[in-house]
């Protein structure tokens, strides 16, 4: 009978050409958070997300054409991975900071005591040596080490604009900067890092860790101090966003070239203004159209835009309407055969309103136009906040929606922010209407409507007073926002003529301004985290600190656990 051989155990299979590479990428990657490597990792892939995600979606979205064929596409992938591109560039600007203090730690802790002399161990003594007459102290050699890196960042950032300007459009004017908006967002977070330093050594909050058995004093006191600082944060953030958002809503009527063509779109949705109006608007501030002198020239703004509405085209005619309150007024409107301004001159409320209320009968109301246009937005807004509440939950803590007190206060918060958008429309319109119709321009009728209607006005009044409906929101919410419309109000402040001249000065106090800002804020996020706040807090501590990338590491066997080490306060 033939023996029968057993067969040979079988090895485990062979890895994968994924686990292989794996393997090898996990142990090549320093496994320290901090460590420049994974520094370098960390903002190359936030950044590349942060530019080249938003440049995509019009090639999901649109139909083919010349914006979104092939070449564009792969003009496009070529600008974003090349060299003068944003994630390189930025990963070069915070990256490279981070190796050069590397560097400069790894020369503080040479020790050449019982090495042999040789010309590079000579060269590296004499550059500590020049270094430490300096007494530099941790924080400010992470400054240093950050302004050479980011200046290098922002000129190969610059380089690679210019080249992707003159290859997309020729004819564009080169003058202008288009890394300012970028500057601008870096200046304004290092300024609020220097305004939240300083109200926090005035309202007596330290962020260093008390003693081990704190008394019950001091735990006191800390609290208090902790309230003054966030009183006084709030006070400030709704200051600077009332600021801003006037600003910005006068930049909106009269100056709209300023503003970033989505906002002007935004703002036009929510105050769903006809083009022709605007136009009047602008036409009065420039004494183009005026209801002394009429307007040769821009009558006809008004007049087709009252037939569209259904109405006299002379309720649109400069030289038939009354610039002047008072009864001379009252005799224009009778003749006219209008019934809802009587001591007031100027446009009629419901041209002004549009076609708000007309199937209810109260176009020529003030209270209702302002009324249906917050309900509008009230429900618009719900319906855009609810998801921004909920989703994060949904993805990090699903199980806290259990809770019904959970989900009281996530809809509260929905309903509140609603309540601040809607309340900034409504207050908007409302205002337009008490200065000039129902209160204003009664009480001083001897004033001509060109200044009531024109833009320093009823449009100025209702810019001033919009921005105070920021007291209905959270008040953490109130910083980020400030924050988000600060950059585009200083824009507009800037002169157009200085900021597109090119010129060298221009182009040195933006790569200044660039250069100190953001070095400040890698020199808070490694020193000072407690100065930064919202997304600058969490994107440069997850840069600097952030999770570690070598996150396959655990799920390896042969790989030894990745440990966290957090830099310490002082390095």
């Amino acid at each position: 009978m033939p023996s029968t051989l057993s067969p040979a155990p079988k090895g485990p299979p062979p890895p994968s050409l994924v686990a292989r590479w794996t393997r090898l990428l996990s142990s090549r990657i320093p496994e320290n958070n901090s460590h420049p490597v994974q520094v370098a990792i960390r903002t190359y892939s936030l950044a590349l997300c942060l530019s080249l995600v938003p440049s995509l979606i019009p090639f999901a979205t649109s139909r083919a054409s010349e914006k979104t064929s092939k070449h564009a596409l792969k003009r496009l992938l070529a600008r974003e991975f090349g060299l003068g591109g944003f994630a390189f560039s930025i990963t070069l600007a915070l990256g490279g900071g981070s190796l050069i203090r590397e560097l400069w730690r790894a020369l503080d802790d040479l020790d050449d005591s019982d090495a042999p002399e040789t010309a590079a161990r000579a060269a590296a003594a004499k550059l500590r040596a020049c270094l430490s007459a300096l007494n530099l102290s941790s924080a400010q050699k992470t400054f240093f080490s950050s302004v050479v890196s980011s200046s290098a960042g922002l000129l190969l950032l610059q380089a690679g604009r210019r080249r992707s300007q003159n290859t997309k459009s020729p004819s564009r004017d080169p003058s202008a900067s288009r890394t300012l908006d970028l500057t601008l967002l870096c200046l304004v977070r290092a300024i609020d890092a220097a305004v939240q330093s300083f109200v926090a050594r005035k309202s007596g909050s330290r962020r260093e860790s008390d003693a081990e058995h704190p008394t019950h004093r001091a735990q006191t006191n800390k609290l208090a101090s902790s309230l003054r600082r966030e009183v006084m944060r709030t006070q400030i953030d709704s200051v600077v966003f009332w600021a801003c958002s006037a600003r910005i809503m006068w930049c909106f009527f009269y100056e709209p070239h300023r503003l970033p063509k989505s906002y002007v779109k935004w703002i036009n949705t929510l105050a769903g203004l006809d083009p022709r109006l605007l136009d009047t608007l602008r036409a009065i501030r420039a004494r183009k159209w005026s209801y002394r002198t009429g307007s040769p020239t821009h009558s006809h703004l008004l007049t087709t835009y009252a037939r569209d509405l259904g109405h006299p085209a002379s309720w649109g005619d400069p030289s038939v309407l009354p610039a002047y309150g008072g009864p001379q007024a009252d005799q224009v409107w009778k003749e006219l055969e209008v019934t809802t301004r009587p001591g007031v001159g100027g446009l009629p409320c419901q041209m002004v309103h549009g076609q708000v209320g007309s199937t209810l009968g109260l176009e020529h109301s003030c209270t209702a136009n302002a009324g249906l246009r917050g309900s509008k937005v009230l429900l618009e807004a719900i319906a855009i906040y609810l998801p921004v509440q909920f989703l994060p939950v949904i993805l990090s803590r699903p199980r806290t929606l259990l809770d019904p007190r959970r989900i009281l206060a996530s809809a509260l918060g929905a309903l509140r922010s609603a309540t601040f958008l809607t309340a900034f429309v409504t207050s908007y319109w409302y205002s337009v209407c008490l200065s000039r119709s129902l209160i204003l321009a009664r009480l001083f009728p001897f004033i001509s409507h060109d200044f009531w209607d024109g833009p320093y006005g009823c449009v100025l009044a209702g810019c001033l007073v919009c921005g105070s409906s920021i007291w209905i929101e959270n008040g953490r919410r109130r910083g980020e926002m400030a924050l988000y419309v600060l950059p585009r109000a200083v824009r507009t402040c800037l002169p157009d003529a200085w900021v597109r001249s090119g010129n060298a000065g221009v182009r040195l106090a933006e790569r200044i301004a660039f250069v100190v800002s953001l070095s400040s804020l890698l020199t808070a996020a490694s020193h000072y985290p407690h100065v930064l706040r919202g997304l600058s807090r969490w994107g440069l501590r997850f840069i600097i600190k952030g999770p570690n990338v070598v996150f396959w590491a655990n799920n390896s066997p042969s790989s030894p656990k990745p440990s966290n080490v957090p830099s310490k306060t002082g390095e």
